[in-house]
């Protein structure tokens, strides 16, 4: 039994006394722990693949920032990874392909049979550290990459402002961009399946890229393998985020997912009004406001919470918070969400 269940209900949809309140990629970056813990490592890759340090740092924000949820600190692209296509986390670039999916000819280069439980093994073992050292106190959310974000960068190689290759090959070779899509899609239903056997309390499918594609592509490339994977969870708590996907709002709103995550773009009251009282919100203050005063931050929470007209919401950042946000700011924005009485009690 959860001591401090809030965010659970709130997917739900049942009475709060208040608003929950997380940080995506709270796990790390802005705490000076983790600094410290990552200096004395070899790499992201260590830090990502070695359990009792994944769940030391998933640890600490709810320590330090005494959130209303933990998130598994990992990566997306443990993915692809476990298909076959190894990357390299680059410091100060990102991630790296050696090879890419380009061609029917390059899909050789993925493993036939992948064994989701064996490669990922340091995940699931993460998961069951985490949720000892959390001894109940709050739920533990895993998650992954939509399959179009990771499609991005399975074809593009490393990080891109456009992913002009990989929007390429919607065009160009659209068959073996849904053959890639379908393979990533079934390994992500694997991959988030463990994760609930290892005891993960809700799940989010993040997709970063989802704003670069139209509405019409991101209907056929996007959110048709999302509503595979998503359906494969039902009645689960499971958040869908896919950041700048503005014109898509109306589309999400028909996934069979509890929550919908909102970017810093896209307004609450024209979500609420598209998704009624269906679906839980999540989000969505600009991250660049916590580099502001802790006065102004103060201020601009609450404005925030007074638009919500529903008990069905998540308080978050629209993305992840920036790493060198003062810590101090992150814990102005929370307790500023934590001393806000809702009136859904």
């Amino acid at each position: 039994m959860l001591k401090n269940d809030l965010y659970l209900r709130a997917h739900r949809g049942e009475s709060i006394p208040r608003y929950p309140v997380w940080l995506m990629r709270q796990a790390g970056r802005i705490l000076p722990e983790y600094r410290i813990l990552r200096s004395k490592l070899s790499g992201f890759k260590e830090l990502v693949e070695t359990p009792g340090l994944a769940a030391e740092v998933t640890l600490q924000p709810v320590d330090r920032l005494d959130v209303d949820a933990a998130i598994l600190f990992s990566d997306i692209l443990v993915v692809p990874d476990a298909m076959g296509l190894t990357y390299d986390m680059v410091e100060h670039r990102g991630p790296y392909f050696s090879e890419t999916i380009r061609s029917e000819a390059d899909l050789f280069k993925l493993d036939g049979e992948v064994d989701v439980k064996e490669r990922l093994s340091y995940v699931f073992e993460a998961i069951k550290l985490t949720k000892e050292g959390l001894n109940n106190r709050i739920p533990l959310i895993g998650f992954a990459g939509a399959p179009w974000t990771i499609f991005c960068y399975m074809v593009e190689g490393k990080g891109s402002k456009t992913f002009s290759e990989a929007k390429k090959l919607l065009y160009t070779n659209p068959v073996l961009a849904h053959e890639l899509l379908g393979r990533i899609t079934d390994v992500t239903i694997e991959y988030m399946r463990e994760q609930v056997n290892s005891g993960v309390d809700a799940l989010q499918l993040f997709d970063s890229w989802a704003g670069i594609l139209g509405r019409e592509q991101y209907a056929v490339f996007g959110l048709g393998y999302i509503a595979k994977i998503v359906k494969a969870f039902e009645g689960f708590p499971f958040t869908v985020f896919s950041k700048g996907a503005l014109g898509s709002l109306i589309d999400m709103a028909n996934l069979p997912c509890t929550a919908l995550g909102l970017d810093w773009n896209m307004e609450v009251e024209l979500a609420r009004s598209l998704v009624k009282e269906t679906k839980t919100l999540q989000g969505n203050l600009d991250p660049c406001l916590l580099y502001a005063n802790k006065k102004t931050i103060e201020g601009e929470t609450k404005k925030l919470l007074n638009s919500f007209k529903s008990p069905r919401h998540i308080v978050n950042l629209g993305h992840g918070v920036y790493p060198d946000v003062d810590f101090e700011h992150a814990k102005v924005f929370i307790n500023t969400v934590k001393n806000y009485e809702t009136k859904y009690a």
